[in-house]
Parts: structure tokens; sequence; C-alpha cells
């Protein structure tokens, strides 16, 4: 098996970048994995020595195959910055892991992502391998399957991610004419076309929910696991716009996932299991729109 390479996205947060580098390495798989880091440069000079805290550590690494250091030299923000590592790394290797700096994982993530990503090579409806499950009530199974894509620890080929697209109001239109929005927004129990809404009036600055309404109106599938192998760290207020919250924390699997085929259609049960977690969040889905609009994405809309 060729490993795939991981892609790992960091800013100026040096405790979470070591969290997230020292789980990856307990991975049975990382001393046969190639990674590439990519560093983007400070925002402001009042950035510039935790930006360069972070280099200083990740130069002190040296547990993978191979490690690549991306240093930007100007603040490409972050969507920029994921949206051309991405597309880098992919087109070269046909295959990618992606990892941010507030994304713990599992020692067998790695192998999770890698036999997954071997498993559906060639199945064109499948475009994502997703690491995170939400902290649903529902047991499910080991895998399976929902409609979109995802960004919390996560894989894709080439093909998966040649279907992005950057145009918002373009997906947004689609989503509209194609009377989607319900259930693009998991039957309006979180507001993603808001999201969506947010980016086409500048508020916001992101990538990965453009990701997430390509995929779908293509009738994609993203691969989840039935425990998850992902735990974001992200919620401490370390990040703009992020808020403390525990919400959407989760234990992580302290074993390995089985993959095996399934059928290759959206699981009923996980798909009600996830609207139903995202219920419980907030009441109102507008008003859950603006808190995790700031909150489970703060990391990507525009804190860079």
């Amino acid at each position: 098996m060729i490993y795939a390479p991981i892609a790992l996205f960091v800013y100026n947060r040096l405790q979470h970048t070591r969290q997230t580098v020292e789980a990856l390495v307990k991975n049975d798989l990382a001393a046969e994995s190639e990674l590439f880091v990519f560093s983007d440069g400070p925002r402001s000079e009042g950035d510039r020595e935790s930006v360069e805290a972070v280099r200083m550590y990740l130069a002190s690494i040296n547990d993978f195959k191979l490690i690549t250091v991306v240093e930007r030299e100007t603040n490409f923000g972050c969507a920029a910055s994921i949206i051309g590592g991405i597309t880098e790394i992919v087109n070269r290797y046909g295959q990618i892991i992606i990892v941010e700096d507030d994304i713990v994982t599992s020692p067998y993530f790695l192998r999770y992502m890698n036999e997954a990503l071997e498993f559906y090579r060639d199945e064109e409806r499948v475009v994502c391998i997703h690491g995170y499950l939400y902290p649903v009530k529902k047991k499910l199974p080991d895998t399976f399957f929902l409609k979109g894509a995802d960004i919390w620890g996560w894989a894709t080929w080439k093909r998966g991610w040649d279907l992005y697209e950057n145009d918002s109001q373009k997906l947004l239109d689609e989503l509209t004419e194609r009377n989607l929005i319900r259930e693009f927004d998991v039957d309006d129990s979180f507001c993603y076309s808001g999201i969506l809404k947010h980016q086409i009036w500048g508020d916001i600055n992101t990538w990965d929910i453009q990701w997430l309404a390509a995929a779908f109106l293509k009738g994609k599938l993203t691969l989840y696991p039935g425990k998850s192998l992902v735990r974001n760290i992200g919620y401490d207020s370390s990040g703009t716009h992020c808020d403390t919250s525990n919400s959407f924390d989760t234990e992580v699997s302290p074993d390995p996932v089985r993959i095996q085929r399934i059928p290759l259609k959206e699981h009923a049960g996980a798909r009600k299991a996830v609207r139903n977690f995202f219920r419980s969040l907030d009441p109102e889905p507008e008003s859950s729109l603006v808190q995790h609009t700031l909150d489970r994405l703060a990391r990507i809309l525009g804190r860079r």
C-alpha cells in the first residue's frame, strides 16, 4: 500500500500544534508517512513571535518518513493557505490526509484513513473519509455514509478535490433552484446554507462550507467511523471567533475501525442521530448558525 501524505495546517498556537503532532506520532504508520506542514505567515507583528515559536517546534520533529515545512513569508489567510496546500499535495500524490492544528487523533487514525482511501479508491460516489464523529446518543455501525463532505480530520483523492467549487453564490443558487436547502441544513437542524450566505456577504472568509456544499450537490458520500478517532481541542477561546465550549467534545475511541463493504448510500439512522444532536445544541437553528459559525468552524472562518 502507498500511504497517503499528511497535510498539517498551523498558525500560532504552539500548545495545540504540539498536541496534534504528538498524537500523530503515536500512530503506527507515522514513520511510513510523509508530513507536509503549511505554516501561514503572521497576520500582524503581534503574531510574529507566536508564529516563530510554532516554527521552531516544527524544526524539532523527526518522527515521520519525510517532513517538509512550508513557511509562508506573508499571511495567506486560512482559506487560501488550506486551499493552496491541499491542491498542491493532492495534485502531486493523488490522495491526501488533512489535519489542522487543533485536531488530536487516535493512534489508529492513519491506518483507518489509509485503509479507507485504498478500499474506496475507485468508488466515484465516495469523495471523503472522515475521522470525527459527533457525540451522538445512538450507537452506530463501525462505518457508515452521510451525504456531502466534512473537515475535522479527513482525507480525499484528487477526483474528490477536483469537485471543489469556491463560488459560494453559485452553490447557494443551485441549492435553492433544486429545492435542497432543507436537506443541506440537515432537516433545518443546522443552518449550513446560512454560513454560505455569510460567506457571500463577506462576514466570514472560509473554504470549508464550499467543500461541503459542492460534494452535497454532486450527491457524493463521506465515510464516517462509528466511534470518533478525532477530538477537537480548539474550543478554548484560543482562536479568533472561538468561544469556550464542550458541545462537540467527544472521547477518542481506543479501538481500531474495521473497513468493510457497506451499502453505498446515506445511513438513515446516522443522519437522524446527527440531526438530533444538532437540534440539542440550540432550539433555534438560525441562532445555532450564528454561534457555531463562530464556534464549530472557528479555525477556518478568518481567524488567521
